[in-house]
């Protein structure tokens, strides 16, 4: 039982975790550097939100490409723009699960500094954005019974092959 459930779900929750960490840091050393004004002033991108847009995009596609050649690497779909379609769409509600913590903490209970901004939207949303993200990829982007996942294809091709030797 504990095979089933590792080959099932832990073993892809350990290495979307590795790439997690990766996409993490890269979200708030982009979110922070945005903030503080390394980029420029006065510019919608030091705000609040719009740092927060820019470093999750960043971020996103860095972790479907770890996600894709490593993670899901035996679920990874032949038409890999539809899969970055689905891959972003998801990771565009896991940024709203995020910006809404944000949003919340910062304009409805006015805790307006760096360090709020920061548990906010990369403590309290990042845990419900990355539980939600994961059960999605796992389940509908990388599913191994993807029409046109490696995974389907490779057992469409050994079933062909069973019939061909009968």
């Amino acid at each position: 039982m504990f095979s089933y459930i590792y080959e099932r779900v832990v073993r892809y929750a350990l290495k979307f975790g590795v790439v997690g960490l990766v996409g993490y840091a890269i979200d708030v050393g982009i979110f922070n550097l945005l903030r503080v004004g390394s980029f420029g002033s006065d510019v919608w991108w030091q705000s609040p939100l719009g740092a927060k847009l820019i470093s999750v995009t960043l971020s996103t596609l860095a972790t479907w490409f770890g996600n894709r050649y490593w993670t899901f690497r035996e679920h990874r779909r032949r038409n890999f723009v539809l899969e970055l379609i689905e891959f972003a769409a998801i990771a565009v509600v896991g940024l709203g699960i995020s910006l809404f913590c944000l949003w919340i903490s910062h304009y409805v209970l006015g805790f307006d500094n760096l360090a709020a901004d920061n548990i906010s939207a990369n403590v309290i949303g990042l845990v419900l954005a990355t539980a939600f993200r994961f059960l999605m990829y796992r389940f509908w982007v990388y599913a191994p019974t993807r029409a046109d996942g490696h995974t389907a294809l490779k057992n469409k091709a050994a079933t062909a092959e069973a019939e061909r030797l009968s």
